[in-house]
C-alpha cells in the first residue's frame, strides 16, 4: 500500500479521521472529501489508485458517485470500495450494480477492510497492465464491451473485422482477444485459425462472442483453439468476470515459484510419458522406440556441444515425437500388410495430432516443431507441410535421421529389422534427397564414437576376465 493514492469520501469527520490515520500508517497517501460531488471534482482533476466511499451522504450519495466515476473516461478505471453501515443484501447489490469493486460493511471494517484494499489494489494494478482486443463489426457491441472492460480497469483496443485485428496484433500484442464470428473481410473462424497458426500469437487467450448458440459451432470453435464462448446477448458483467478469471489464472501460473513450475512440468511429463507407454504397449514392435530416438538425439546434441537446456529439450522431444499415434486406430497402426492410400493418410495425421495435444502446454512449446515436422523431407515430399531443405527446423531434421535408423533396425509387423550395415547404406543413399546431409554426418560420427566405446568396453571386459583367471 506504500505511496498508493487513496481518496476517502464520508460525511462523518470522525470516520474520515480514523480511516485516514489507519491507511497513512500503511504508507498510503490520503485525500479526503465530505460529499460525493466534491469527491467527483477531486477525482476528475487528480488520478487515484483507489476511492473508498460511504453511501449515505449529502449532495451526491455514494452510489451516484460510483456511477458518475464509471461514466467518466477520466475516472472509470479507478476501483471503488463502498464502506457503509447499510448492510442489507439489497444495499450490497445496489453497490455492485453501481460499479463498485467491493462492498464492506462498517461493522466488519476492522477485520476485513485492509485485506480488501490490498486485494483490490493488486487486482487493479494487474488489470491496468492488461490489453484486450475486441473484434466486432457492430459499433454498438464494440462500444458496450469496451466501456465495460475499461470500467473494470483493462486497456482496450478494437477492430471491425479479423483482418484489421490481425494487422493490429502484429504491431501490438494483446493479452487476450474477444471476437465475434460473423464479420466481413475475415470472419472470426478464420481469424482464430490464423492466430493459432502463428507461434508468436498461439498462446493468446481467445474468446468467441456470437449470437449462434448451436452446440456444433461451439464445439468447432473450441476445437479450433478458442478458450471460451459467450452467446449474445450476454450480461456484460458475465463477460468481465470471464475475462478476469481467464487472465488471473494465467497470472497465478506466471507468479508461481520456479520450483513449483518444475514440479508441475515433471508431473505433466510423467502423464504424457504414460501415454507413450500406453501407445507402445499396443505395439510390441515399436516398444522402446521413443526412448531409443531420445537417446540418439541426446548423443547427437551433446556431440554438437549444445547447451544442457537444449539437450534436455531434445531428449523430451525424442520421447514425445510419436505421441500423435495415440490417435491412430490399431487396425492401421498394427496392420501387417501394405497400407492403402487412405490408411497411410491417417498415419500421416499423427504429427498434427501430437502437436495439438501438446499445444496448450506453454512449457513444451520448444518441442512442438519436432513433433510436427519430423517426417518432413529435404526434397519437399514429406508431411504434413511439405517443407523443403532449411525450411525444416534443425531439431526436426536431426529427429528424422534418428527415427529412420531406429525404424529400419527394429522389427515391424510388415518386416524384420535389418542389420546396421544395411540401415547405414539406406541412410547414406537418401542423404540430401530425404535426410539432411549435415544431420546424417553428425549421426554417423556419433555412431562411430559409440562403436569405439563398445570396442573399448569389450576389450576391458576381456582383460578383467583374463586377470581373474590368472
Amino acid at each position: 500500500m506504500d505511496s498508493k493514492k487513496i481518496l476517502i469520501v464520508d460525511d462523518s469527520p470522525v470516520m474520515l479521521k480514523a480511516l485516514s490515520h489507519s491507511l497513512k500508517q500503511q504508507g498510503a497517501v490520503i485525500s479526503q472529501a465530505e460529499d460525493g460531488r466534491t469527491a467527483l471534482e477531486i477525482a476528475r482533476e487528480n488520478p487515484f489508485d483507489l476511492i473508498i466511499t460511504d453511501v449515505a451522504m449529502p449532495v451526491l450519495n455514494g452510489l451516484e458517485l460510483c456511477r458518475s466515476l464509471k461514466d467518466d473516461h477520466r475516472t472509470r478505471t479507478t476501483p471503488v470500495i463502498i464502506l457503509s453501515s447499510l448492510d442489507e443484501e439489497e444495499d450490497i447489490n445496489k453497490g455492485f450494480h453501481a460499479g463498485a469493486s467491493a462492498y464492506v460493511r462498517k461493522s466488519d471494517a476492522s477485520n476485513v477492510l485492509l485485506s480488501t484494499i490490498d486485494k483490490i489494489l493488486k487486482k487493479s494494478s494487474f488489470q491496468q497492465n492488461k490489453l484486450i482486443l475486441v473484434v466486432d463489426d457492430s459499433e454498438t457491441t464494440l462500444k458496450l464491451v469496451q466501456r465495460s472492460l475499461e470500467q473494470a480497469g483493462f486497456q482496450v483496443m478494437t477492430a471491425k473485422d479479423g483482418q484489421q485485428a490481425y494487422n493490429l496484433i502484429s504491431e501490438i500484442r494483446p493479452d487476450l482477444i474477444i471476437s465475434d464470428i460473423d464479420m466481413p473481410v475475415m470472419n472470426g473462424v478464420e481469424f482464430c485459425k490464423k492466430v493459432r497458426a502463428n507461434s508468436d500469437f498461439a498462446l493468446i487467450p481467445f474468446v468467441i462472442m456470437s449470437a449462434n448458440s448451436d452446440r456444433a459451432i461451439v464445439r468447432r470453435m473450441l476445437n479450433r483453439g478458442a478458450n471460451g464462448y459467450l452467446v449474445k446477448p450476454f450480461n456484460l458483467e458475465q463477460l468481465v468476470v470471464t475475462i478476469e478469471k481467464m487472465l488471473s489464472d494465467q497470472y497465478l501460473l506466471l507468479m508461481k515459484e520456479t520450483e513449483n513450475l518444475n514440479i508441475e512440468r515433471r508431473m505433466m511429463l510423467a502423464s504424457i510419458t504414460s501415454l507413450i507407454e500406453a501407445l507402445e504397449a499396443r505395439d510390441r514392435y515399436t516398444r522402446g522406440h521413443s526412448d531409443d530416438v531420445s537417446r540418439m538425439l541426446t548423443n547427437m546434441a551433446a556431440h554438437m556441444n549444445m547447451p544442457q537446456d537444449e539437450i534436455d529439450i531434445l531428449s523430451i522431444a525424442g520421447k514425445l515425437h510419436d505421441l500423435g499415434k495415440i490417435g491412430v486406430p490399431d487396425a492401421i497402426l498394427l496392420k501387417p500388410g501394405s497400407l492403402t492410400a487412405e490408411e497411410f493418410n491417417m498415419i500421416k495425421e499423427h504429427p498434427v495430432i501430437g502437436a495439438n495435444i501438446l499445444g496448450p502446454i506453454p512449457t513444451l512449446k520448444p518441442v512442438i516443431p519436432v513433433i510436427l515436422h519430423h517426417h518432413e523431407r529435404m526434397n519437399g515430399k514429406g508431411y504434413p507441410d511439405a517443407l523443403k531443405g532449411s525450411q525444416i527446423p534443425l531439431w526436426s531434421r536431426m529427429t528424422a535421421v534418428a527415427d529412420t535408423y531406429d525404424a529400419l533396425t527394429s522389427d515391424r509387423p510388415y518386416r524384420a529389422g535389418m542389420p546396421d550395415e544395411k540401415a547405414f547404406q539406406i541412410i547414406e543413399d537418401v542423404k540430401g534427397s530425404e535426410l539432411c546431409p549435415d544431420c546424417v554426418e553428425l549421426f554417423f560420427s556419433v555412431m562411430q564414437l559409440s562403436d569405439k566405446d563398445a570396442e573399448v568396453s569389450v576389450r576391458e571386459s576381456s582383460e578383467i576376465s583374463y586377470n581373474k583367471s590368472v
